[in-house]
């Protein structure tokens, strides 16, 4: 029985099969959201709804994300990597064909939540299986990669997107979106073999989970990355959530060439990521983090001097895009990794405590935009300053924790 069972175990992956499968996990989250993008105006007018309730679209996505992530970690610490993931993908099909076929507002929201919940699976077990198979400073670098590859979701989807809503209506993303969790679904299951040799039959008992995140948040090491990282991804999600608005409706850029805009502005990303991994190998996570935190200070800021200063234009606003996510590729790899280093046994909990965290701060700060659009940049420039500043600040006071093991 064990023989056949072996039989009909996939094959452990080779390095740059599994690099793959890591990337394509990764990049289920961004193109959830930037899909869709250039389609929330025009979601505002097809239901009849007002910015901030389309708004909920992201807001309920961010919401199903992160507190999901609080479970899914856990599990795979019990049952293993692999069929959580599965299972996890499974439902995000199912949750995009249901986005897809929406006939209202509401219905468009709950079945966002139920994809994000799919989504964060891919995402989560992404994390834990790094730190089941690299050392910390392997798994940075790989992170690195595979954040370069993830980039194209990024800087394609809004563009891609952009062309399905003025071709085909905004049903077109989601119908993409499930197609393309189909596929790396199918690539999991045909490649990924379990990961987890640590696995705890007490992962998700009640009293257990509650000891092991109590053991977590208790440790001035996970907060060292994990504060920095969390409003790292909030600086960005400052212009997922309100680029759209104000580049559509207030400084009138056509909605097909919005996805241009924001996949320029993303090439920072791309372009930060790779500056990372050289950085990794000279320097180490710690500085390059320092590095990382100090450029999102200065792109928040020099933000909102430019628009205080009259600089009303799109290209200001892709601009600072530009620069955000640029320190945003340099500070995420470091912070994916230094968060869950210190827990080996539970690192699925690690990264779903970390993944939830930075959901809080991407919806704190996704719904301060949506509540606050005034028809001007004012409220989208003083967000990104503030929160640029807190990321230095944030980095600033953990900086002595910031060690990883060896191993």
């Amino acid at each position: 029985m064990k023989a056949d069972a072996a039989a009909r175990s996939p094959r452990p992956p080779s390095p740059l099969a599994l690099l793959w499968l890591i990337s394509g996990c990764l990049m289920l989250q961004p193109l959830s959201t930037d899909l869709y993008l250039a389609t929330l105006p025009h979601l505002a007018r097809h239901f009849d709804a007002t910015p901030a309730a389309v708004q909920q679209t992201l807001s309920l996505f961010v919401i199903g994300f992160g507190t999901a992530q609080l479970i899914i970690g856990p599990l795979s610490d019990r049952y293993g990597r692999r069929p959580v993931l599965l299972v996890g993908i499974g439902l995000y099909v199912a949750a995009s064909i249901a986005c897809a076929l929406a006939d209202s507002m509401g219905a468009l929201i709950a079945t966002r939540f139920a994809q994000a919940v799919g989504c964060c699976s891919a995402v989560v077990i992404a994390r834990a299986i790094i730190r089941d198979v690299y050392t910390p400073a392997e798994g940075a670098h790989v992170i690195a990669q595979a954040s370069s590859l993830l980039a194209l979701a990024p800087i394609v989807g809004p563009i891609a997107g952009g062309y399905l809503q003025t071709s085909f209506g905004w049903r077109a993303a989601f119908v993409v979106l499930a197609a393309f969790g189909a596929g790396l679904g199918l690539l999991a299951w045909r490649m990924l073999g379990e990961t987890n040799r640590h696995r705890d039959p007490a992962a998700t008992r009640p009293s257990s989970l509650a000891a092991t995140y109590r053991s977590i948040v208790r440790r001035p090491e996970f907060w060292a990355y994990t504060l920095p990282g969390a409003l790292s991804f909030a600086s960005i999600f400052v212009f997922i959530s309100g680029s759209s608005f104000v580049l559509i409706n207030v400084l009138k850029v056509p909605t097909q060439y919005f996805g241009y805009c924001f996949a320029f502005g993303v090439g920072g990303y791309l372009l930060g990521t790779l500056v990372c991994r050289r950085l990794l190998v000279r320097i180490g996570i710690e500085r390059t983090l320092t590095i990382g935190t100090t450029g999102s200070a200065i792109a928040g800021c020099l933000f909102a001097v430019a628009i205080a200063l009259g600089l009303i234009h799109w290209a200001t606003v892709v601009g600072a895009l530009f620069l955000t996510m640029f320190a945003h590729g340099l500070n995420f790899p470091c912070c994916q990794t230094g968060a869950v280093a210190p827990f080996p046994k539970s690192a699925g909990a690690a990264a779903g405590l970390l993944g939830f965290f930075t959901m809080v701060a991407a919806l704190v700060v996704g719904t301060w935009v949506g509540a606050g659009h005034d028809g001007t940049l004012n409220p989208l420039s003083r967000t990104a300053a503030a929160v640029g500043l807190s990321i230095f600040a944030a980095a600033s006071v953990f900086a002595r924790f910031r060690t990883l093991p060896a191993r």
